[in-house]
């Protein structure tokens, strides 16, 4: 392997790696299937490529041509060396309006040519649901289609021509009329032309096999169009000439109800006529929340498009009259569209866990019959699931009856596997009793290609085999696929890893408890390595920060994967190499609801670090940053903030204190509050008592010691709704009773426990987890009066919150104490909903910008947020994303510049761009702090905006406590 590695370094300008990490990042793809690399190299062009090729060839290693890893059959993994086009051989070379014409690499993403094509009125045709990172290469190799194929067709029917190498090292330009075609493949198709012209089935969706037919003279001896769908067995890709489409101005989407997805399916035929751009489908069990489409147990979605809105309403409309319907919808707004085609497109990662929370699989992701078929072939694959005991929801692109499905089979023990393999045969038996293709879409990679004799037979898979030795005589490129196969049974990646439960410290009650099987959630169809986050999204923004796969969810679930495998990563729990990986990850827990599987990184990571430097010395800002709550705390008791805020303003003081504290050089240190919030609490002037419900303000680290000013204001909104405010205990009384932080009888003193309530935060994101259970428990001693009195605990930093929502009850599963508090757990706007809904807040009647805040987007929600600032009249929707601070992330040495270009990604952006005399609302302190870092801007927690409202509205004395800093 050194040879190798040397031979390749000192012919190729691209990088060359052969560490544990590219290479384990790469022996995946969608798939059920694990093969390890040799290397993986990432050309910098086609001179590049064909040196790979030489060298490969001279050492007997074969090649597998990748492009955004996302193939759900097997073929972009490999045991030789990996090619990736995605970090240098990306570009879109040309575009020709004119001609409707691009000229475009391998490793450029499809979203990024529908972006550069978009201002002339024009798309490519194709696509796939995993548009915004698969790469027109991988299309191409797999000829893909997605949901406008019933329009626009295939990858292949959009391809003009391409460049290639051989794995021989010839260079061809392929197109019509037999150009490019390698020697020998006209005399191998002129002797088979009766088998051509008659073994191959006739539907919109045959991807199975090579599409050797393409070469007939009929129909133009059309060679790049035979290669497409060749999964990188025949050639590798440097360029390619594809034609683009006129797109519509305006579409609309008619959502139809059905009682199930074969009704939908026998119905999907019957409106291609109307000429629809899509007709695709899905049954509830893939809907979490069917709010927004119409009463039934399966729906079609049919996009219309027009010259205008009125016309593509009405060509919609046309499709609900022909549909006969008893439920239908219409959708014209773009935004009611995009939502509706979220939940579609998710279907690839959501499919992955069945309604039970039990998991399944890809295999049999995408077989397609004949459109006019497929109500008869999903009842008898229903029969067939029934059979075997087995359970899958269909969904997919009914118009051309391509059916996509995950199905639950159990792949991790022998009975299980051998359970699979019948199922597969047998319902590659019926695939082809329908007149179908075993691929629709995603090619046949090792999960199908074995089983091609049954629908080509035997004499017509020679033929594949002999064309294949044309194009690649020495059976160099991506050995395995298609022809001469491995067995679909081998090679899973579940085979390598652990059978016993790993221990652990979070429960991980999603997943059984099982951390192996939480790892397993990543399935890799990398919604995280896209390259702009849309709408309120945030996943995954050190990805896009530094565009490295090791930087996303996907690249680090892979990591974490093979350092269960225990094969390319060998150390375990002390991985430096899984260590490195997550150093990036901001804990932003994005991926907990963006990731369509909900893999929950930030969890993983804190998992990670708690074992990794168990009983080892930590980095110095696990001591600092991570005990934060203690230094804090120490600092108000001795009230030394003013002098400690002196120190920190004295430069050379403050680089010793940041280099000693592991924190970057570039940032300021925030200064701590002259006055904690619960020393101001326990000094107001107490209010009247009001008549509402008694809601329980926490105060967290930041409300605590550096913006006392938020829970200021908390305080004065929560009191003018009518609501009665209280603390959590600073003592546990062995009475019980509830106090209200002021509280100190002698007896009381004498036999209480003094503490502090804590959500853990800091001590969970540096994965100091032993700490955490103890301060977490110290907590609901303290909290137990409250969680007897039903009162909600209403949290202002939205991350203590998702602390105590979510890493509470999985890091203390075993007392039932946490899942109680977790949730009484409210927000500021949530508790002002449910506690005092007649309340009327002031009218501000301003326009607002700055960020939801991560962990608010993840776990809590903010639609009660974005409800109060609509009664508010603040207009507007803050950006989605990570501010980039992210805790102690952004403070840490070394993370400076993935920081800046997390806030410069949405939130700074969004900032600059605002109308003028917006209100930049930011609940986080991280975020608050970042903008006043990078921006020199003020950003402000939603209660701070109320309460200058409520001043405004009722102005106070101006001796009245709560209006002081």
């Amino acid at each position: 392997m050194t040879d190798l590695r040397n031979a390749l370094r000192a012919a190729v300008r691209g990088e060359v790696s052969f560490d544990a990490t590219a290479r384990a990042l790469a022996t995946m793809d969608a798939s059920n299937y694990r093969r390890v690399p040799l290397g993986v190299v990432a050309p910098r062009d086609a001179d590049d490529v064909a040196a790979v090729l030489e060298v490969c060839r001279a050492h007997g290693v074969p090649v597998v041509p990748r492009g955004g890893g996302t193939s759900i059959a097997g073929q972009a993994t490999g045991t030789g060396v990996v090619l990736d086009f995605t970090r240098h051989m990306n570009r879109l070379i040309a575009l020709d309006p004119e001609a409707r014409t691009a000229v475009v690499q391998p490793g450029l993403v499809l979203d990024r040519l529908q972006e550069a094509a978009a201002p002339h009125g024009l798309r490519f045709g194709p696509d796939p649901a995993t548009h915004s990172r698969c790469t027109l290469g991988g299309m191409i190799g797999n000829n893909s289609c997605g949901s406008h194929s019933v329009a626009w067709g295939t990858t292949a029917d959009n391809v003009a021509g391409l460049s290639v190498v051989t794995a021989r090292g010839a260079r061809l330009r392929l197109g019509r009329d037999w150009a490019g075609a390698p020697d020998g493949l006209r005399p191998l198709v002129d002797a088979e032309l009766a088998r051509l012209r008659t073994g191959f089935p006739e539907l919109p969706r045959r991807i199975s096999g090579y599409a050797l037919d393409a070469l007939l003279p009929e129909r133009g001896a059309d060679v790049a169009r035979s290669f497409c769908g060749s999964e990188g067995t025949l050639g590798v890709l440097t360029e390619a000439v594809v034609r683009l489409v006129g797109a519509p101005p305006a579409r609309a989407l008619a959502v139809l109800g059905y009682g199930d997805e074969s009704a939908a399916a026998e119905a999907a035929a019957a409106l291609l006529p109307l000429g629809p751009l899509t007709v695709e489908g899905m049954a509830a069990d893939l809907v979490p929340d069917p709010a927004g489409l119409p009463k039934g147990g399966a729906w079609l979605f049919v996009e219309t498009g027009g010259e205008s809105a009125a016309q593509a309403r009405a060509r919609a409309d046309a499709v609900v009259r022909a549909a006969d319907v008893g439920a239908a919808r219409v959708v014209t707004d773009p935004a009611g569209q995009r939502a509706l085609w979220r939940v579609r497109e998710d279907a690839s990662g959501t499919a992955t866990r069945m309604p039970d929370g039990s998991e399944a699989w890809p295999g049999w992701e995408d077989c397609a019959v004949p459109p006019a078929r497929l109500g008869g072939y999903l009842r008898d694959f229903r029969g067939l699931l029934a059979e075997h005991g087995l359970r899958g929801t269909p969904y997919g692109h009914f118009g051309d009856g391509c059916i996509h499905v995950r199905i639950d089979f159990d792949l991790l023990t022998a009975a299980g596997v051998a359970r699979f393999r019948r199922f597969s045969e047998e319902l590659a038996d019926l695939v082809v009793a329908h007149g179908g293709s075993l691929s629709g879409e995603h090619g046949d990679g090792q999960a199908r290609a074995e089983l091609l004799p049954r629908m080509y037979g035997a004499e017509t898979v020679d033929l594949f085999a002999r064309a294949k030795a044309v194009w690649d005589p020495d059976d160099l490129l991506n050995p395995g696929m298609l022809v001469r196969p491995a067995p679909l049974d081998t090679n899973l990646r579940f085979a390598v890893l652990p059978r016993e439960p790993v221990d652990v410290a979070f429960g991980y009650p999603s997943d059984g408890g099982d951390f192996t099987a939480a790892v397993r959630r990543c399935v890799g169809v990398a919604k995280c390595r896209t390259a702009s986050a849309a709408g309120a999204s945030v996943m995954c923004p050190s990805f896009r920060a530094t565009g490295a796969e090791r930087h996303s969810t996907r690249g680090r679930a892979r990591l974490l994967h093979e350092m269960l495998a225990g094969e390319v990563i060998t150390d375990g729990w002390r991985s430096t190499e899984v260590r490195d990986a997550l150093d990036l990850c901001l804990s932003c827990k994005g991926c907990r609801s963006d990731c369509p599987v909900g893999v929950d990184m930030a969890t993983y990571k804190a998992e990670f670090l708690h074992h990794h430097y168990a009983g080892r010395r930590r980095p110095a800002a696990h001591y600092t940053m991570g005990r934060l709550p203690v230094w804090l705390r120490w600092a108000a008791r001795i009230r030394t903030a003013a002098l400690l805020n002196a120190l920190a303003s004295v430069r050379p003081l403050a680089a010793v204190a940041k280099r000693l504290g592991g924190v970057a050089a570039e940032r300021e240190i925030p200064r701590l509050a002259g006055e904690t919030f619960t020393r101001w609490w326990r000094g107001r002037r107490p209010a009247a008592a009001g008549h509402g419900d008694l809601v329980v303000l926490w105060p967290d680290t930041f409300t605590e010691h550096l913006s006392p000013s938020v829970g200021r204001a908390a305080v004065r909104v929560l009191e003018a709704a009518g609501l009665r405010v209280a603390l959590p205990p600073t003592l546990r009384l062995p009475g019980g009773a509830l106090g209200d932080g002021r509280t100190r009888t002698p007896a009381a003193l004498l036999t209480a426990r003094r503490g502090q309530v804590c959500c853990g935060l800091t001590y969970v994101s540096t994965g100091q987890l032993d700490r955490a259970r103890t301060v977490l428990r110290r907590t609901l001693d303290l909290m137990e009066p409250v969680l007897e009195s039903g009162a909600p605990v209403v949290v202002l930093e939205p991350s203590c919150a998702a602390a105590l929502r979510t890493d509470l009850p999985e890091l203390l599963h075993d007392d039932p104490r946490a899942a109680v508090l977790a949730g009484r757990v409210r927000t500021f706007a949530e508790v002002l909903e449910r506690h005092a809904p007649d309340w009327t807040p002031p009218a501000l009647n301003r326009p607002v910008t700055g960020q939801t805040h991560c962990h608010q987007h993840a776990v809590l929600g903010d639609a009660a947020d974005r409800r109060l600032r609509a009664a508010a009249g603040l207009t507007g929707e803050p950006a989605g994303g990570c501010c980039g601070l992210a805790g102690n992330f952004g403070f840490e040495r070394g993370h400076y510049e993935v920081s800046v270009a997390c806030a410069e990604d949405r939130l700074l952006p969004a900032v600059r761009e605002a109308p003028e005399g917006a209100v930049v609302l930011a609940d986080g302190f991280s975020c608050r702090t970042q903008l006043e870092q990078l921006a020199g801007t003020r950003g402000r927690h939603l209660a701070e905006v109320l309460a200058d409202g409520l001043r405004a509205r009722e102005p106070e004395d101006e001796t009245d406590p709560t209006v002081t800093n």
